[in-house]
């Protein structure tokens, strides 16, 4: 794919940039005893999903106020549980040699974002995340905001996901979408390398 009209770039942080999968996974999963929940349904539909959307989808019975302190748990049990929490292969080789204005767009708050960026090396020119917008992803606003900030227009943006909603958020919002893990976009890629090399050419 020509990748020449590209004017920026839209990171998503968790299993794109940054490898932190195994904590995500163990804070859903305590998250889901202590809340009554099925592990392997929680876990089915909150990759890349902001918190509050997975806790409404499965917890239907709470309430506004029960959802937002059922979110703020889940997060709480994230922010500290950094010691395998890495830059995904590629991600700081692709970074350094980009020569594109780029941001992150993450479904985290901006503190689980700041702490898990720091803990992969990784300092970020723009960050938007679950609290800079009203809706998260798969609504789009997170990466209109984002484009907006680096000035470029959405469709001039390639956004890089690993996951559904977040390719559902890239196309709604009009921009190029590169995937990884095998999903569907307007551009498959094994890994951040292959991704360097496109945005070289």
């Amino acid at each position: 794919m020509d990748l020449t009209s590209i004017e920026a770039v839209l990171f998503d942080m968790d299993g794109t940039l940054v490898d932190s999968d195994a904590a995500v996974e163990r804070a859903w999963r305590t998250w889901a005893a202590e809340y009554g929940a099925d592990p392997a349904a929680v876990l089915a539909v909150a990759h890349g999903a902001p918190a509050g959307r997975t806790v409404h989808l499965v917890r239907p019975d709470l309430g506004e106020a029960a959802v937002t302190a059922a979110a703020a748990r889940q997060l709480e049990l994230q922010y500290d549980d950094l010691s395998d929490v890495v830059a995904t292969p590629g991600a700081k080789e692709l970074l350094a040699g980009l020569r594109l204005p780029w941001a992150v767009v993450t479904s985290a708050d901006v503190r689980l974002a700041k702490a898990r960026l720091g803990a992969a090396g990784i300092d970020v020119p723009v960050l938007v995340t679950v609290e800079d917008i009203h809706a998260g992803k798969p609504d789009p606003e997170g990466y209109l905001r984002g484009a907006e900030l680096l000035g470029v227009p959405a469709g001039r943006c390639l956004v890089v996901e690993d996951a559904e909603v977040g390719v559902t958020a890239g196309r709604a919002a009009g921009a190029v979408v590169a995937a990884l893990k095998g999903l569907a976009a307007d551009l498959s890629i094994r890994d951040l390398a292959e991704l360097a090399v496109l945005l070289r050419r």
